[in-house]
């Protein structure tokens, strides 16, 4: 670690609250008060999320659960308000129990909980068999922002994804064809496509030119330091006319994997704050979120190579009639969420700080099971969330919804690299070749 960097870090965000007098809302773009259970929000959300939790509260949506979140849509919709706060990590645990105000853990940063925790508290299966349980589609009081504007359209919010609980032994490509065979196929998806369109509604403050926090910037600089930015070594040329085999394919695929891990190790072992985690620890986030990280990083800093010189590979390969008809749910189910995240970053345009940034937050999953000092982990994903936050604010001053555009990515990427597990090992050429040819051509088109 940096010489005095301890120091640097211990007084770092001291007091968050202090720094977001011209932030917004993460939930619905209002002028954010402080950091509310957890992230950044208005009195507003902090307020409706506390009544949900507290009263164990159960709502519908009249739509299709994508509903607009701004400061004038925000009442028209609780269950979509609701999703959104856990999604963007609200903290049910920062909640005091007695319903008094004050939160009852100062320090509890924002959480990334699973799908299916998600969903039992949406649906009220965390509250069974407990009283005050109600039922509602009408709209939330809430007197802290008036407005009664009516949305022209409803645009799907982010999906939340699973948690990072899977463990996959870390013995190069082997594991992950141990954990594609014999995974059977899930029932029928309700497909979610148009994942990121919110923030063209978002009630936004105007921008203020502001400078970098020195602290965010060195520790956006360690990071970056930390990062293998160099092309990847794997050769991916081909000569003109060859016809590459689904077992060639599937070779190439190999060995960019086993590269993309061996890097994933060697940058952990570059972090600014390795020495303040065991080695038992940082086994167990690495065998949780590797495959995370190997998405994160193809989709950002090896997009060029990815999008461009595997995508040739992949032109080249031409897949049987077979191999067409047995192409799994799940196989369409990850390409049409890869095709979309692929043109949510190509549109973002993520910048190798932010990338630095979003692996970091993504790594230091403090819900992964069997770590021995969560609660450093906790410490630590928070310390990078508002580093994170500072530097695109300062960056972009005129995109004020693209930080939580950036963390939005993370669940979803957190989704597909657990749902390509349920992908059988064969289909992934076609997979590839698919997704690779789609988001190709869109990039030519544009």
């Amino acid at each position: 670690m940096v010489a005095g960097s301890e120091e640097l870090l211990s007084g770092f965000y001291s007091n968050p609250d202090d720094r977001v007098d011209q932030r917004t809302c993460l939930i619905c773009g209002d002028r954010a008060t402080g950091l509310h259970y957890g992230i950044i929000s208005c009195e507003g959300c902090k307020g409706f999320f506390k009544r949900s939790i507290c009263n164990k509260r159960v709502y519908r949506c009249s739509r299709d659960k994508n509903c607009v979140m701004s400061r004038k849509q925000r009442n028209r919709c609780q269950y979509c308000r609701l999703l959104k706060c856990l999604q963007m990590g609200m903290n049910r645990k920062a909640i005091r129990e007695d319903g008094m105000p004050g939160g009852r853990n100062k320090s509890i940063g924002p959480v990334q909980i699973s799908e299916e925790e998600i969903e039992r508290i949406m649906s009220g299966q965390e509250f069974e068999g407990e009283a005050n349980m109600s039922w509602s589609n009408n709209g939330d009081s809430d007197h802290s922002s008036p407005g009664n504007g009516v949305s022209e359209s409803n645009q799907p919010s982010p999906v939340s994804t699973p948690s990072s609980s899977r463990s996959v032994e870390l013995n190069g490509f082997a594991a992950l064809r141990d954990q594609y065979i014999g995974t059977p196929v899930s029932t029928h998806y309700q497909y979610l496509p148009h994942l990121f369109s919110y923030s063209a509604h978002s009630a936004l403050v105007p921008p203020q030119t502001r400078s970098l926090d020195p602290q965010s910037h060195s520790l956006i600089n360690q990071l970056v330091s930390a990062e293998d930015l160099e092309p990847l070594g794997t050769p991916m040329l081909i000569e003109d006319g060859y016809k590459v085999t689904q077992a060639e394919l599937f070779a190439l695929l190999c060995r960019l994997a086993d590269e993309l891990l061996f890097r994933q190790i060697a940058w952990i072992k570059k972090l600014p704050f390795f020495c303040e985690l065991s080695i038992k620890d940082y086994t167990c986030l690495l065998s949780s979120t590797w495959q995370e990280l190997i998405l994160l990083s193809s989709l950002t800093v090896y997009s060029k190579q990815i999008f461009g010189d595997l995508a040739d590979v992949t032109s080249k390969y031409s897949p049987s009639d077979d191999e067409l008809h047995r192409f799994s749910e799940e196989g369409m189910e990850v390409m049409e969420r890869l095709i979309y995240l692929f043109r949510k970053f190509n549109q973002l345009k993520v910048s190798n700080e932010e990338y630095a940034c979003m692996k970091a937050i993504n790594f230091l999953n403090q819900d992964i099971r069997g770590l021995t000092n969560a609660s450093q982990l906790e410490q630590l994903n928070k310390r990078y969330w508002y580093v994170c936050q500072d530097f695109t604010e300062y960056k972009y001053p005129h995109q004020p919804n693209r930080f939580p555009d950036l963390m939005m990515c993370l669940p979803e990427i957190r989704y597909i690299a657990g749902k390509m597990v349920n992908v059988p090992l064969e289909q992934l050429p076609l997979l590839f070749k698919a997704v690779l040819h789609s988001c190709k051509t869109s990039v030519s088109k544009e």
